[in-house]
C-alpha cells in the first residue's frame, strides 16, 4: 500500500521503524544487561556495548534521515517530522558527540574504570557520558514510537478511507480488504 510520505510505503517504513525500536529495546533491556552479568569484567562487557551501539545509532540516523525524506515530500504531519528530527538528533548527539567523549575517557584510564576511587574526575565523568548515553537512546527510542503510532494511524485512516463495494459475495466474506 502506497499512500502519502514521498511514494515511499508507509507498511516499510513502519516495519524498518518497528525493526529499529525492537533491536533498540532488546539490546537496552537484554543484552546490556546480560552482558554485565555473564562476562568475567565490566571491561569487556563495555567493549562489547560499545561495538553493538554504534549499529544502532547508525540505523537509527539513516532510518530517520529517509524517513525525514519520505515525509517531507508526502503527507508532512508535523508531530511525525519533530519526532522524526528528534530520532536524527538523539541518535547523531550519541555517536557523534558523546561516544567520542566516552572513549576518550577510557582512553585516559590505564586499567578498568570501575578500579579508579568513586571520587575520581574521570570516574564521574564517564559516568555522567553514560547517562546521557543512555538518556539519548531512551528519548530516540521514544520518538521512533511516536512516528510508528502516527504511521499506523495514517495507515488506519487511509484504510478505512478505502471505498468497498457492497455485493452478495463480498457481505458473505471476512475479508472486506
Amino acid at each position: 500500500m502506497t499512500t502519502s510520505g514521498g511514494g515511499a510505503s508507509l507498511v516499510v517504513r513502519l516495519t524498518l521503524l518497528a525493526f529499529w525500536l525492537g533491536a533498540a529495546t532488546l539490546f537496552s533491556a537484554v543484552v546490556a544487561p546480560a552482558l554485565f552479568n555473564v562476562l568475567p569484567t565490566r571491561t569487556l562487557a563495555g567493549l562489547v556495548v560499545g561495538r553493538v551501539l554504534p549499529v544502532i545509532f547508525y540505523a537509527g540516523f539513516f532510518l530517520a534521515v529517509i524517513d525525514l525524506v519520505a515525509e517531507t515530500r508526502g503527507a508532512r504531519v508535523a508531530s511525525r517530522i519533530a519526532a522524526e528530527a528528534v530520532l536524527l538528533l538523539t541518535c547523531t548527539a550519541a555517536q557523534f558527540v558523546v561516544s567520542p567523549r566516552i572513549e576518550r575517557v577510557r582512553a585516559s584510564i590505564a586499567g578498568p574504570i570501575e578500579q579508579l576511587d568513586p571520587t575520581d574526575p574521570r570516574r564521574l565523568e564517564f559516568g555522567r557520558l553514560h547517562a546521557v548515553s543512555v538518556g539519548l537512546l531512551g528519548v530516540a527510542m521514544i520518538a521512533a514510537l511516536v512516528v510508528i503510532i502516527g504511521l499506523t494511524r495514517t495507515l488506519i485512516t487511509a484504510r478505512d478511507a478505502r471505498p468497498v463495494s457492497v455485493t452478495r459475495k463480498s457481505l458473505l466474506t471476512t475479508d472486506h480488504a
